[in-house]
């Protein structure tokens, strides 16, 4: 009768039972890793199902347009990249963390947004060296201090918030006041909600959520706000149907609820075909778990890293006929394309779990800014689309800004 290798009554002897036992534990870790990291992201779905606030809450975009105002009467050209990630900070900041930044009026968090520009360059810079892939060497190198230093500037960011939070949270009214929310911001979420076997967040992964949240709810959002608003300055026929559609649906009114953004097709529209040519993650990788065949009979193993480039993908006259033209009607409520030809928000189990939220954003950003300024591009100063973390312009995003009366 045979018996198992995991049965008490016998020890498997010898090294290669050793071997066979170190084998099965490890796939167990593994198995055990995987199933905790599925069902931390299940709960982390619902939780974002009961984070939608309404636009007013935590839109912070006035404050932005009131300094756009007061820098385009010098009559040159803005650099827009910049001012759209701090607005975009005040807005994750507020919505997800009840912690009122005012990063557009304060510099302080100007060492924030400067960390997050380093680390995206610097974890781009490693990817492409050999040498640095061991962590040692990195760690020994000037850019290995550098991102060490990047790092903590960003986790001393995060870690204020959190702590401010907790201690708001000692305050009885406070505790009150949040139990009569009906929507509870993202942090609170974090705190308080349990998962389906009872547990809460372990401090390590608090900080870790909180911090992949900042980056991915400011850096990723501010990129697509602002090359949406680009193609929109190099196409002004789209930006004035955009436009128009804005002004018939809010009038003179420079607020939008949540209604609201459902009723602007060809803004969103519009939206869409931004991020398909530039779109604010342009790769992404994952580690194959097990081999893979291709149609044509070309095989992978397993346990290598696989990057897909969504740039690319986007860009293919295959996948997207004309696909350096600029054309909103491809995303209008009609047209057919394959379900993963546009993927800015990545896609399958491990897509991006904000993208509600930042498309929500991108509509709002674009719609108030395109109610009070029409926008221009710097003719001397083209964009050029950069490959990083996050899709940057090598040289800025230039933008002449011309306030409707």
């Amino acid at each position: 009768m045979s018996v198992s290798a995991l049965s008490p009554t016998r020890f498997p002897g010898g090294i290669s039972g050793l071997l066979q036992v170190a084998s099965l534990l490890g796939l167990l870790l593994l198995l055990f890793k995987a199933a905790q990291l599925y069902l931390h992201r299940q709960w982390l779905l619902k939780a974002l199902q009961q984070f939608p606030c309404p636009p007013p809450h935590w839109f912070f975009g006035h404050k932005q347009q009131d300094k756009w105002e007061q820098l385009i009467s010098q009559e040159s050209p803005l650099e827009i990249f910049q001012h759209v990630s701090l607005m975009t900070l005040d807005s994750i900041m507020k919505c997800a963390f009840s912690h009122q930044s005012c990063a557009q009026l304060n510099r302080n968090s100007h060492s924030y947004i400067q960390a997050i520009g380093d680390l995206n360059n610097l974890a781009f810079s490693r990817i492409r060296s050999i040498f640095h892939q061991n962590d040692t060497i990195y760690s020994l190198s000037s850019n290995g201090r550098m991102f060490k230093q990047a790092c903590k500037l960003a986790h001393e960011h995060t870690d204020q918030v959190i702590k401010q939070r907790k201690s708001q949270l000692q305050d009885e009214r406070e505790l009150e006041k949040i139990k009569r929310k009906r929507h509870l911001d993202f942090l609170d979420i974090l705190f308080f909600a349990k998962m389906e076997d009872g547990s809460s967040f372990s401090n390590k992964d608090l900080h870790a959520e909180v911090n992949t949240f900042m980056f991915e709810g400011h850096d990723t959002t501010a990129s697509g706000i602002s090359w949406a608003l680009y193609a929109l300055a190099t196409h002004p026929e789209h930006q004035q149907k955009c436009r128009e559609e804005v002004q018939s649906l809010l009038g003179d009114e420079a607020s939008i609820t949540w209604e609201h953004l459902d009723q602007m097709p060809y803004t969103t529209m519009c939206i869409k075909e931004a991020l398909r040519l530039y779109p604010p993650v342009p790769n992404v990788s994952r580690d194959l778990s097990q081999p893979v065949t291709f149609p044509d009979g070309c095989s992978l193993p397993k346990g290598i890293t696989v990057s897909l480039s969504i740039y690319a993908l986007h860009h293919n006259p295959k996948v997207w006929p004309n696909p350096e033209v600029y054309d909103p009607s491809r995303f209008a409520l009609d047209s057919t394309r394959h379900s993963h030809s546009f993927l800015p928000f990545s896609g399958g189990p491990r897509n991006c779990i904000g993208k509600q939220f930042a498309m929500n954003e991108l509509k709002v950003a674009v719609a108030l800014t395109l109610l009070r300024f029409e926008l221009l591009p710097d003719p001397t100063r083209i964009a050029l689309p950069v490959a990083r973390i996050v899709l940057k312009s090598k040289n800025g995003i230039h933008l002449h800004l011309r306030k409707l009366q």
